[in-house]
């Protein structure tokens, strides 16, 4: 094959798609840590499922013209830091041939070595070991060998592309310790080999079809393009176990009975306690199932089709209030449950996009917020450190807009940020005060674990609790409050003024104010709780 048209580089997009779709789940599974979340796997996924649809769309049949309009979908869709490299590397192949209407083989090999260039450029501090290595060596082997053996076939030169990037992927764990501790390759070059690997099948004449999800029963185009209305009933209870429950429970087997009936499913026991969250249009089932286990200790189950509708009509009020009024400053945060995002509101942020450990929101969720407010100078918060890339990609898109993204890769630090912004200040003071609240913040989260594993010489086995100290898991038990005070006692010294305890939806007041005391107990730092009602978090937790 001498040349890829725009027909066949459509065709090569899609498969590669569904590829890196069908193996999503495996390579969320590949995640180093072991927190409940939706990384890797899912954001390229919805990444690179957005850039391709708006392809697909492409009324031009031209590669330069396709590659255009994969490049923007892309980007504006990009989610984590894994979904904004993919964008860069697809954004460095379209300015290698946007002039082109059809590719050669040296002209392939050479747009992938530019989207490598492109992509290392966009990360501040590069490291080896990771998606930036396979493209980087895959690029660079495939373009020596497609000039020094004078390859001509276009499928020539992506096979050999795909081998490289399975020998560059194979040795990450060399590069990268934490890999090989684990036992897992890199999780993003993962995603890059089953995009490369679909693009070449379809090449081939064997394109890849997309397959049904068999952890959720959906894909993530499936995610992208669900259709309005399909909401259904959050249903939430935890429940205590009878003696018959103690003997025959099985965290494996009820959420095999809950994926029958739903999905966003989470089943953690602790003991004779069991947390579980589903959501689905059958709510009474799902309270029938859990009654057959025990006896429920807390049941909620909410309209998700009301309260999305609530949800709507009071962002709407808030965004015509918000975009009438010009002011000098600006303030967009990322956060998920309620009471966190109250808290933010309190502290004068504007926009809180919801989203975090689980959902990472897409440069175009922040492109579209900053979009929302009339103001002189925008401050950022992403508060998480898988959603700092997209949050500055979209400020780097809003050229006419002067936006600033703090370094605030946690809630606690977003929200100590938040509570130095003074409105009357200068822009240097600001940030400067803002950076520094940031700085001075230790942050502990409490989680459970979703697979067996080993951290740093820690035994981790899944249903377990957690303690994260900045970005080491420091504990692992089967006791939530245990894991949560053996957290404190290592966050907290003499130097120690102010702890700010937020509890979540798995956890009570009453267990928050255990912690209180139990601080007060051994230190004179002050304490302030508050009711977060976060998902994947039992605790947040920071010092100052």
């Amino acid at each position: 094959m001498e040349w890829i048209d725009g027909k066949l580089f459509k065709e090569m997009l899609r498969s590669g798609m569904n590829n890196l779709s069908n193996n999503q789940a495996r390579i969320d599974a590949l995640n180093v840590f072991p927190v409940p979340d939706g990384d890797t796997g899912t954001n390229m996924s919805l990444t690179f499922t957005n850039g391709v649809k708006e392809a697909l769309k492409c009324p031009e049949d031209t590669v330069g013209a396709i590659a255009k309009v994969l490049s923007r979908g892309l980007l504006m869709g990009a989610r984590g830091n894994s979904g904004v490299i993919t964008s860069q590397i697809f954004r460095g192949f379209y300015q290698a041939v946007e002039d082109l209407d059809t590719l050669d083989a040296m002209q392939l090999a050479s747009a992938l070595v530019n989207g490598s260039r492109v992509a290392y450029k966009a990360v501040m501090r590069p490291v080896e070991g990771t998606i930036l290595t396979v493209i980087r060596e895959a690029a660079d082997y495939t373009y020596a060998y497609t000039a020094t053996d004078e390859i001509t076939d276009c499928t020539d030169v992506m096979k050999k592309m795909v081998e490289e990037a399975k020998i560059s992927l194979d040795t990450t764990p060399d590069l990268l310790p934490v890999l090989k501790e684990v036992g897992v390759v890199d999780s993003g070059g993962a995603g890059l080999l089953a995009i490369l690997e679909g693009m070449t099948l379809a090449m081939e004449g064997k394109p890849v079809e997309l397959e049904q999800s068999a952890a959720t029963g959906e894909s993530a185009q499936a995610k992208v393009e669900g259709g309005e209305g399909e909401y259904g009933f959050c249903t939430e209870f935890i429940l205590q176990l009878s003696s018959r429950g103690m003997k025959n429970f099985s965290e494996a087997k009820f959420k095999d009975e809950l994926a029958a009936i739903g999905n966003s499913i989470v089943c953690v026991q602790d003991e004779d306690l069991v947390k579980v969250h589903v959501h689905t249009l059958e709510p009474a089932t799902a309270i029938r199932m859990g009654k057959r286990q025990g006896r429920f200790m807390k049941l909620k189950v909410e309209n998700m089709s009301d309260q999305h509708e609530e949800i709507l009509s009071r962002e709407k009020e808030q965004e015509e209030e918000i975009a009438s009024e010009h002011k000098k400053y600006g303030l967009i945060a990322v956060a998920a449950g309620d009471g966190i995002q109250k808290m933010f509101k309190e502290l004068r942020v504007d926009i809180v996009i919801s989203g975090g450990q689980t959902m990472n929101p897409s440069t175009e969720d922040f492109i579209s917020a900053i979009k929302k407010l009339n103001c002189d100078h925008i401050f950022v918060f992403p508060n998480n450190s898988n959603i700092v890339m997209a949050a500055q990609q979209a400020a780097d898109v809003m050229e006419d807009k002067d936006v600033h993204v703090l370094p605030a890769k946690t809630i606690p630090q977003g929200l100590s940020a938040c509570i130095m912004y003074n409105p009357d200040a200068s822009l240097e003071d600001n940030l400067a005060d803002m950076e520094e609240a940031i700085g001075g913040v230790k942050t502990g989260e409490v989680t459970y674990a979703i697979k067996d594993t080993t951290y740093e010489g820690l035994p981790i086995k899944a249903g377990q609790y957690m303690g994260i100290l900045g970005k080491a898991i420091v504990d692992a038990q089967e006791d939530m409050m245990a894991v949560t005070k053996d957290l404190l006692k290592k966050m907290i010294d003499e130097d120690s003024e102010l702890v700010t305890l937020i509890y979540g939806e798995d956890a009570m007041k009453e267990q928050a104010d255990e912690l209180a005391d139990f601080v007060a107990s051994f230190s004179e730092a002050e304490v302030e709780v508050y009711n977060g009602k976060q998902p994947v978090y039992s605790f947040l937790i920071g010092v100052e």
